[in-house]
């Protein structure tokens, strides 16, 4: 997160799906299903005494006149319907559904008007928070003078819910849109507590009105992938009184497009030079890389930050998507500026020297990070000069770390390629061949996926269980990496992730699938399987 400086009626609907531009994420950070009619996702089906949320919803949707999903859609935008124990965002933004008080947004206040619930109450309690952000909803309907056929329409919420986003003009859209493209898509999570909270998928075309012109469509002077929309000029300074040597990762703390918005405000005094999606990794630009962002402290005028939109105890937020695009976006700045891809010029919020804030937080996963970004670790120029985020085939004539990489596994294996040069020449076509055979694979010289398996795993066999660690778990996570043909992160820890790509390998060659890195595990993978 950044820091301070030292009537709507019917009307033609715009086409929607090629408008909307976020992807419905559940909180694993995978596509939700769709979930029909009559299934669990129906929003009809009655919420239990053990639904304590879903019962909020429907009270709440029921009491204001509101869509149920429509108000769930908001808070999942929002929040990931997490109320974060009241902690506030960096927009003084509370509860499920971030209601609001600051300078530009004051939806907490307007909430406790409407409700006569109190503040700490609102802040605190999520069926109070749940239903204050339903009656400020109604409110701004009610402006917007909807009457009772317009909101039983879903479509003619859409100026609404902009509005409820405290932003305006293009940041308001992107907000909007989000909530409608979860209404397209349909949502399935598991909130705090375990219970589901699930939306239906629906198609959806809504009365943009006058927001239908307010979408983002600049691009952004200095990354050609991202939009640009510029901070306001209280909230960073012109030019740079030191050399760029940093790349500063942040997490927002609050969604998105209310992060823009928030950058947007005169009397934040905050911003950041990047705003990255959580859903598809949209990228957004608020201020010119020439010029200091107020964002890390004593490292603004030297560094470039990028924030994350998220929370730092929910790791829901941190979706492939995202670390890929911004990684990339990272390594474009390390390219044109000259700065190391190493983690003593990439940093996060809480390195930065003289901050006191956490994000990233413990959730961010560095070595994977790393890895995309395409330095150390990650590049193959490591220490180990082993890891990478996807084993590509090598044959003859081919070159680079990869190679290196398979000429280095030849060697310890007793095969000789030749100079350890990285280039693929007929030495270390001969010593694949070799290899290959005396593991009863197809001896073409090629390194394929069941070859690269075979090298990577190639060793000893100790039973390897969830919380092992250590250099034998770096090379299980390389051996699954190529195995199954997609990223497992390789920082020598069996986590989560780890656990989850064990039973998935296992699963797929029949064997037991008990999570647990036994013999006939390691055999499986040795023999290229």
């Amino acid at each position: 997160m950044p820091r301070r400086r030292t009537a709507v009626h019917r009307r033609a609907r715009a086409s929607v799906l090629a408008a909307l531009t976020v992807t419905a994420l559940v909180a694993a950070g995978h596509p939700a299903a769709a979930a029909g009619p009559g299934t669990a996702a129906d929003a009809t089906a009655p919420a239990t005494a053990t639904e304590p949320m879903n019962r909020a919803f429907a009270q709440a949707a029921e009491e204001f006149g509101v869509p149920r999903d429509l108000l769930a859609a908001v808070g999942y935008g929002e929040t990931h319907l997490d109320g974060h124990g009241g902690a506030p965002s960096q927009a003084n933004g509370y509860g499920v559904m971030h209601l609001a008080s600051n300078p530009a947004n004051h939806s907490l206040e307007k909430a406790a008007a409407l409700t006569g619930e109190s503040l700490p109450r609102l802040r605190r309690d999520t069926a109070a928070n749940i239903r204050g952000g339903a009656a400020v909803l109604r409110g701004h309907a009610d402006a917007l003078g909807l009457d009772r056929a317009e909101r039983r329409d879903l479509d003619a919420w859409y100026p609404a819910v902009a509005r409820y986003s405290g932003a305006r003009g293009p940041a308001a859209a992107l907000y909007a849109d989000a909530v409608y493209t979860f209404l397209a898509e349909g949502l399935r999570t598991t909130v705090p507590g375990g219970e589901e909270v699930t939306v239906t998928s629906r198609p959806v075309a809504p009365a943009k009105g006058g927001l239908a012109a307010a979408g983002v469509t600049a691009q952004s002077p200095d990354y050609p992938s991202a939009l640009w929309v510029p901070a306001h000029a209280n909230n960073y300074a012109t030019g740079r009184s030191a050399t760029v040597d940093k790349v500063v990762v942040h997490v927002t703390q609050g969604s998105y497009a209310g992060s823009i918005s928030w950058f947007q405000n005169a009397t934040s005094q905050v911003s950041s030079h990047y705003v990255v999606r959580s859903s598809d990794g949209e990228v957004t630009q608020m201020v010119r890389d020439s010029n200091t962002a107020y964002h890390a402290k004593s490292a603004n005028a030297s560094s470039l930050g990028i924030e994350h939109e998220g929370w730092v105890d929910d790791p829901s937020w941190f979706t492939d998507a995202m670390y890929r695009s911004s990684a990339a976006l990272t390594r474009h700045l390390c390219d044109r500026y000259g700065i190391p891809k190493d983690r003593a010029h990439i940093i996060g919020h809480s390195e930065a020297p003289g901050n006191d804030h956490t994000d990233p937080g413990v959730n961010w996963n560095w070595t994977y990070y790393m890895q995309l970004v395409g330095g150390a670790p990650g590049d193959g120029t490591g220490s180990d000069a082993l890891d990478f985020t996807s084993y590509t085939t090598q044959q003859q004539g081919a070159s680079g770390a990869r190679v290196t990489a398979v000429q280095r596994l030849l060697k310890e294996q007793g095969y000789e390629p030749g100079a350890v040069d990285g280039q693929f020449g007929p030495a270390t076509k001969s010593a694949v061949q070799a290899f290959q055979s005396a593991r009863a694979l197809t001896a073409d010289g090629t390194v394929g996926p069941r070859t690269w398996t075979a090298l990577l795993s190639a060793g000893t066999a100790p039973t390897l269980t969830l919380g092992s660690s250590g250099d034998e778990v770096k090379r299980l996570q390389r051996s699954l990496t190529a195995a199954l043909g997609s990223t497992v992160g390789i920082d020598g820890t069996f986590g989560p992730a780890t656990d989850t790509a064990v039973r998935a390998y296992q699963t797929a060659r029949k064997l037991s699938v008990d999570g647990s890195v036994g013999p006939a595990t390691w055999s499986a993978l040795q023999a290229g399987s």
